[in-house]
């Protein structure tokens, strides 16, 4: 009798199916693969982040602290660094952070800011300083009149610097003090002109905008007293209903000798306005940049104060939220202690990624057996056949052809076993698949045990059988 069709079918069908072998070269490139992702992903994120500061004007004490903080980041190996960006002065700052050139910007916070600036830093705290000097134009005894700034209708103020926003202040302090702003006559003068403004002996008052303890402005003060007599320190004291009305200004106090000690300049307190003098960054800045940023500011600030005294004045931003100039959320998470941690910011990512990568899985693996399904259709076919052919064994006489079979049977064996290790077969689908093998070779030893009693010969068994002689 010859072999059944049906495995020499499934045979045909092996030849011409062609499987697809798992290299260990592609799993170790896959591998390869994934840590380089990771790593990249990992150096992405701890790479340090550069932001771009604008400040000005050249040889000013803001670039000097800006420059000796971008120093000491670099130094530090922060993961924020500062870029500097020098410009002419605040005004062309804030222009370069409304066009979007630069990520910061120093400037006053009574400059007009782009829509949602925010602070970050107070840098230091400007105060206004007006006097008069004691005595009018050159002429020994004639004293001044002007004894507080009602008195300043009709004169002639002469501003130290040449910041348009200084005249604005001006006029706001005349006008709160019930003085026509109109009726006062202003000249400015450069930092550089101080000696030229003393000169001119039609101006009866002065006034400078910078630190209490501005140089510029211990100079022009020094040099009044020189030229026309001890000065006199005017009062602003509606500084505090100007607060009120104009969030931006403050309410401050000059403390006595801070322009000079002996004498004392002033030899009193004087109540005055103060502005604050920023650090500013648009709202749309990184909340976790800004955070990390002011964190580095306030840790870098006492050792930084002890080569730039000025680093020592910077102070943390108001973060109520219904200040003139808030803080920056990230800034005020720093300083309300409310910032978000590693997985706080970076949950989202992390759980997204584990999704895709379960994704991606599942994907792998729809993809694997599509690719695979001709070897997993011939594992189908070979179970199918093997249970079959258990029934056609009884039908066989001859040794020969149950040979045959046999042989068959272990080809379709050797197919399975390497779809199995190609994983287009699960272990269950092997499991099975040994079971119906395991059939089909008893029913093999059994049809041979009946053949040869009937023809009276010992029948060939095979390797791990044992051969039992009829009776």
């Amino acid at each position: 009798m010859s072999v059944p069709d049906g495995l020499t079918g499934a045979g045909e069908l092996a030849l011409r199916s062609r499987k697809i072998k798992r290299s260990p070269f592609l799993v170790l490139a896959a591998g390869l693969l994934l840590v380089g992702a990771i790593v990249s992903a990992f150096l992405l994120i701890m790479r340090p982040t550069a932001l771009k500061i604008a400040v000005g004007p050249a040889g000013s004490s803001d670039l000097n602290l800006i420059q000796a903080l971008a120093r000491k980041f670099a130094q530090d190996q922060s993961p924020v660094r500062l870029v500097v960006i020098p410009t002419a002065g605040p005004v062309d700052s804030i222009a370069a952070l409304r066009a979007h050139r630069v990520d910061l910007a120093v400037a006053r916070s009574d400059e007009e800011m782009p829509d949602g600036t925010e602070s970050v830093a107070i840098l230091r705290k400007n105060v206004v300083v007006l006097w008069t000097p004691s005595r009018k134009g050159s002429k020994k005894g004639a004293k001044s009149k002007i004894k507080g700034i009602g008195d300043l209708a009709g004169r002639r103020i002469a501003v130290v610097g040449k910041a348009q926003i200084d005249i604005k202040l001006l006029r706001v302090i005349l006008a709160e003090s019930g003085v026509d702003p109109d009726k006062v006559t202003v000249a400015q003068f450069g930092t550089d002109q101080v000696a030229e403004m003393l000169h001119d002996t039609a101006i009866d008052a002065f006034m400078t905008v910078g630190p209490a303890d501005s140089k510029i402005t211990a100079e022009a003060i020094a040099a009044t007293a020189r030229a026309r007599g001890e000065p006199a320190f005017l009062p602003i004291d509606v500084s505090e209903a100007i607060a009120t009305r104009h969030p931006l200004y403050e309410s401050e106090e000059i403390p006595a000798s801070s322009f000079s000690s002996s004498p004392a300049r002033p030899d009193d307190t004087v109540e005055t306005v103060g502005i604050n003098h920023l650090m500013v960054a648009p709202k749309s800045l990184s909340e976790t940049t800004v955070g990390a940023l002011t964190r580095q500011l306030f840790a870098a600030r006492p050792s930084l104060a002890r080569e730039l005294p000025s680093a020592a004045k910077i102070t943390k931003p108001d973060t109520d939220k219904d200040a003139a100039l808030p803080a920056h959320p990230g800034a005020a998470a720093y300083i309300d202690g409310n910032e978000r941690t590693f997985m706080d910011n970076y949950s989202d990512y992390i759980w997204g990624a584990v999704l895709l990568v379960s994704v991606l899985g599942s994907g792998a693996a729809g993809l694997r057996h599509y690719v695979k399904r001709d070897e997993r259709r011939l594992y189908v076919l070979h179970r199918e056949k093997l249970l079959a052919a258990i029934a056609l064994v009884r039908q066989i006489n001859s040794i020969d052809e149950l040979d045959a079979m046999q042989r068959e049977a272990d080809d379709f064996l050797r197919e399975t076993l390497e779809s199995y290790d190609d994983g287009a077969i699960e272990p269950s689908d092997l499991a099975a698949y040994g079971l119906v093998l395991e059939q089909f070779h008893n029913a093999v030893v059994d049809r041979r045990t009946a053949i040869g009693a009937s023809t009276g010969n010992l029948p060939r068994m095979r390797v791990g059988q044992s051969t039992i002689k009829p009776g």
